[in-house]
Order: structure tokens, then sequence, then C-alpha cells
């Protein structure tokens, strides 16, 4: 592992068996991050200029964001030390507030732009929720030391954010959190009051249930769900000391957390699933909020288990830079992790991982003992419907994976438009493996072939649920100017049991002969592995052996050829990767329009072939697969479920139905 350029306390191994961190080390991280930022702030500090392409929204906007997203890990710093800043941040934040509002929108080198509609200098506005949160919460030793006319200033520009447009999703929480701002220092009126009630309006109707909110219209679900739409308005609630929101928003996190408390490797890495992931250790957020709410699920030592554990996991793994600021990428730089609005300073919104230090340091939190992570238990399945996600984790390796039969990024006035957003996409991610980019093979994907060219899967439409399975069904969608397969859709099952996935596949309305191609876990190598990868085609699973985990993909019914696939531009794990691959075709003789497959990705030394774990048989649109301790599924894809008999469990919805039966 690449070492990090921090100078962090030694590790306490007593308190903290597994990662060694305590709240000194949060703490000094923190003290670390500032230091290394404000080495590129303006001379009135009201920019932070940090090194690297700029975003779209220009390098003004990148400047304020890297003040905004500093602030914040300032806040959280000196707010959970009572106020004590030795190193004099907010000082330096105070002084730029004052000249950036000075004069906003001026061409000059300290001014702030002026908060726009979204798409027209609207990024200003994602800035101004961290500005006027990190006030809230400093406003004794920040706001309150301002003379009344830079007080008015700094409002004037704050309210930009309450009088023109957000994106149509989590955005609307920022004026949400200016305008909580504005009211916690006597500044409410009837427009801050609608800011309020209009977001919460909204995130109501955004609420899936099981802890899961929608990002806006149609279900964008991924990490924004911890980091923006639990945490804007549930830490609101909390400052603001109001019980009935507390009581609404609450118990919603908490079952959020349920799950989600599960997506984090016993390595301390959080799921690769969804964008903005250069946030990295700000997957921890929600955790956080759980706690300083007292509405997590988690004991106080399994809690910073993940808390401490995300950070570390990063610091030990080349998120820093050599001068100690954090870089656009997962790791080190990668570029296929960023979105458009990324910039240099987008990265601190990892600062919000750092809520944690409002714990004050008795709490329980950092007082008592490590537990294991959620992941390091006993082998999990647990299907999560509402947002159409299927979690997975094996005790053995304390490794997660996530299966999407739900969210996409694609709202209801979107056209569906091939290739599609990887992260997104796939039907599997995991903590140690990442998608491969849009340029290369898709990992986990089930794709038609016509004209030579392959499907993409956009919208993902939930069909039916049980315990340890989903299922769901898209339309392929070729390219623009490709073909058109019309009434052409796929139906996907998949089944976990303890490492092992049975992934099955129907295809509707598609043409005899169509080829098609499943492909399994991506896999970090480098070049030379690929020619021992390559001698697994001469047996009926792929193989492949990384540095931390080993891929595996066996056809059970209806695949003919298999093969591992190179993935040059690699994956956020490694710049090169290689992806194992089945194929077969529609209507062919023996194939039938139902293919079965099994996977399996796994930390475990030398895990043992899928051949001879399970074998499959098809008859009609029933699969019976016959597991290795005797077991039997039988999946239905053409009839409702009906009660099993005893020792059988059957589950159906839409015209699917699962039973499984025991070892006799």
């Amino acid at each position: 592992m690449p070492e990090h350029p921090l100078e962090l306390p030694a590790d306490d191994r007593i308190l903290s068996p597994y990662t060694g961190y305590t709240r000194a080390h949060w703490e000094t991280t923190a003290d670390l991050l500032l230091a290394a930022a404000l080495r590129y702030a303006t001379p009135g500090h009201a920019l932070i200029d940090l090194p690297g392409p700029p975003s779209q929204s220009g390098v003004r906007s990148d400047g304020l964001e890297g003040f905004a997203r500093t602030f914040l890990l300032a806040a959280f710093r000196t707010a959970g030390a009572s106020g004590k800043d030795p190193h004099g941040f907010l000082e330096r934040y105070t002084a730029g507030l004052v000249r950036g509002t000075r004069t906003p929108g001026r061409d000059d080198a300290e001014s702030w732009p002026e908060i726009g509609h979204h798409g027209i200098q609207g990024q200003p506005m994602v800035e101004s929720a961290s500005v006027a949160l990190a006030l809230r919460l400093t406003a004794p030793w920040t706001w309150d030391t301002l003379p009344a006319a830079d007080q008015d200033r700094v409002e004037q520009w704050l309210r930009g954010a309450l009088r023109h447009t957000p994106a149509p999703n989590n955005w609307y929480l920022f004026p949400l959190t200016v305008a909580g701002f504005l009211e916690s220092v006597g500044r409410g009126d009837a427009e801050t009051r609608q800011a309020i009630e209009r977001g919460l309006g909204l995130l109501n109707g955004w609420y899936q249930g099981q802890g899961w909110y929608s990002d806006g219209d149609g279900r964008a679900f991924d990490h924004y769900n911890g980091w923006a739409l639990h945490f804007y308005p549930l830490l609101h609630a909390h400052l603001a000391g109001d019980r009935a929101l507390l009581d609404q928003l609450g118990p919603r996190l908490g079952e959020f957390l349920d799950g989600f408390a599960l997506l984090f490797d016993a390595n301390g890495a959080p799921i690769h699933h969804g964008r903005s992931l250069t946030y990295r250790f700000a997957a921890v957020t929600a955790v956080a909020l759980g706690a300083l709410t007292e509405v997590t699920p988690l004991a106080p030592g399994a809690t910073r288990r993940v808390l401490s554990g995300a950070l570390r996991h990063f610091l030990d793994r080349g998120a820093l830079t050599a001068d100690g600021l954090l870089s656009l990428g997962w790791y080190g730089p990668h570029e296929a992790t960023l979105q458009r609005y990324s910039g240099p300073g987008s990265p601190y919104w990892a600062s919000k991982g750092f809520l944690a230090l409002l714990l004050p340091p008795e709490h329980p939190v950092w007082t008592a003992t490590e537990e294991k992570a959620p992941a390091e238990g006993p082998d999990r399945a647990l299907a999560v419907p509402a947002p159409g996600l299927l979690i997975q984790t094996t005790g053995a390796d304390g490794l997660t994976r996530l299966h999407n039969h739900g969210s996409y990024k694609l709202d209801s006035r979107q056209p569906e438009r091939a290739p599609g957003n990887p992260l997104y996409s796939r039907l599997a991610y995991s903590t140690r493996t990442g998608p491969t980019s849009a340029a290369n093979v898709p990992d986990n994907h089930i794709a038609l072939q016509a004209r030579g060219t392959r499907s993409a899967r956009l919208r993902i439409d939930p069909l039916a649920a049980g315990p340890d399975w989903l299922a769901s069904w898209h339309r392929p969608v070729f390219p623009e100017g490709g073909p058109v397969l019309p009434s052409a859709r796929i139906e996907s099952l998949t089944l976990v049991r303890g490492r092992l996935e049975l992934r099955v596949h129907r295809t509707v309305g598609v043409p005899a002969t169509t080829p098609i191609h499943h492909s399994g876990w991506a896999v970090a190598l480098m070049p030379e592995d690929a020619v021992e990868a390559e001698r697994t085609e001469q047996t009926a699973e792929v193989r492949l052996n990384g540095p931390e985990v080993t891929s595996q993909l066996l056809g059970l019914h209806g695949w003919q050829t298999q093969r591992a696939v190179r993935a040059p531009q690699g994956t956020a794990y490694g710049p090169w990767a290689l992806v194992p691959e089945l194929t077969g075709t529609v209507g062919e003789a023996g194939a039938g329009t139902v293919f079965v497959a099994l996977a399996s990705l796994t930390g475990e030394p030398d895990p043992a072939p899928l051949a001879g774990q399970a074998t499959a048989e098809v008859n009609g649109l029933a699969v019976t697969v016959c597991w290795a301790d005797g077991a039997r599924t039988v999946i239905d894809f053409g009839t409702e479920g009906h009660d099993g008999d005893h020792g059988h469990d059957s589950r159906s919805g839409q015209g699917i139905s699962v039973t499984e039966q025991a070892p006799s």
C-alpha cells in the first residue's frame, strides 16, 4: 500500500483492535487536511484554488467549492472541540467569508460568484449549503463576531439559494439548509419557512420505504441517500431541536442503517456504486448521523469500526497526494470515477464524514472498544425491495456485494441512450471491484448482440423479491443509429447463497439466433496475468485470480462458450483488468429462452471450483437448481407462486415464483 503523507498518532490496538484509530486520529487528520488545503487560499482567504483540471462550472466556482467544503470540515473540527481552534482555522474562514461576499459576482481576485439557477451558474447553490451549515455549527466564533453590515452581506448572498431553481433532486435540500441557518440566527421569514417546507415536502414524496429515498423523480439510489437525503434534513432537525421532525425522519435513518451498514467491507471500503464516489469516506456520514441522533441500530464499538475503517482504508491506499490533498479519484486519481461537475475542490465533500466529531470525546462511540463490522458477522443475504437492491456479505472474507435490480440514473423525462452509466447500470457492485469504463467490455452485464453491437441496460424495472433474491426486467437499448428490437426485454433474477450467486436470465421477444453475452466480476490484474486466465477457457469455468479477490463464472444452462475479456482502461482498483464472459444464442437447440449461470467473487484463498456447487435443469420457463448440499431451488418465470408444502419456502410476484426445498 502507498504511504499517506499525514503524520498521525500511533495506533491504539487496545481501544481499537481492528483499525487502531481513535478520536485523536480523526482530529489530527482533519487538522492536516485543512492545513494542506489552506496553502492554496487566495490572499484574502475567500477562495481556495486547489490544483487540478477545472470542472464544467469554471475556476472561480471551483475556488468557492474548495472554500465551502473545507470550511465544513473546519466547522466539524472546531464545533466538536467546543470552539477550541489552536490552528486559527475559523479566523481565516471568517475573513474569507467577509471578503467573498463583499462584492459577489465581481471579476476580481476574491469575490464569490453569485448563486444562480441549476444549469445557469447553479453550482454556488451547492456550496451555499456547506457555508450555511458551517456557520450554524460555529456561530459563536464566526457569525456572532461579524459586524451587522457583514452579516447582512453574507445573508444576501445566501438568500440567492432561496430565490433560484435547484436541480430536481437532492439540491432542494441546499436551500433548506440555508434557510435553517438563517432561522437559527434570528433572520427567518416567510421565504426561509417556504424553503424548508418545500424541501421536506419533496423529501417525503421521494421516500420509497425501508429507509431509502430516490434522488428526485425516478429510481436513483446510491450514496446520496446517506450523505445528502438523510444528512441535511435530519441534521437540521437535530440542530433546531425539532422533536416532531426528528420523530418523523429518525426511524427512516435507523431502518436505512440496518442494511446500509452491511455495505462496508472488513477492510473498511464502502460499496463502489453510484456517482460522486470521489467523496470517498463521506460514505460514513449516515453512520455518524445515526449515532448523533440516537437512531442507529449499531453498537457504539461497531459504529466506530465502520467510521474509522473507511477513513483508514482511503488514507492507506493513496487517496491523498504527496502534499496532503484529496485527489480526484478513488484511491489515486481515476478519471472514470468522476463526473462533469467534479473539480479540484469536489473531493472535500469527504468532510461530511467528519460529522462524527460532533460526538463529544466522552461519547461511547469514542470510548467503547471496537467491535466487528456488520459484514464480518455471519453470511447475510438481505433483499431490500424498495430500492431494488440485494445485499450479500460473507464473514469469511468480510466482502460485500450489491446486486442491482432497481437503481438507475434516469428520471421520467429522460430518454434511454446507450451505453448508460457504468456506476448504475451493472447487475452487481462490490467493495473490492469497480465497474469497467463505458469504453471497455462491461462487467456484470447481460447484453444482446445485433448488427455487431451490444445492448445496454438502462431503466431497471423491479419484478419480484424474496428474502435472498430479487428479479427485474429491462429493455435492451442499442447505441444511437444502431438496431432496434421492438418488444424485446430481458428478465433477470439473482439469488445468493453464501458466496455463490445464481444468475438467471429470460429473453422475451428476442429474435431466434440472436447472440447473448453475460459477464461476471471484473478483476484488476496486470497484463501478464491474462495468460493464466486464458488457459481457463479450456474448462467450463472462467476463473480470475486477483491480488485480493477471485472472480469465477460458470455457465449452467444455455451458455455455449466462455472466455476472459481484456479491459485495458481498468477499474478504480487497478489500471488494467479482465472480465469473465459467457456467450450463447437465443433460440438455439437446447438453449430456449432461459439462461442460467453461477458466479462468485471471494476474498478467500483458493476457493473451490464452481463446477459441482450446483447444477441446473430447465423445463420450459422453470429452472430447477440442485445444490451440492442436497437443497433444491425451483425458479418459474411462467406461473404465479403458491404455498409450498412443509419444508418449502415459496415467494412470488409478477409471474415469477421461487420455491426452495431444504436438504432432506
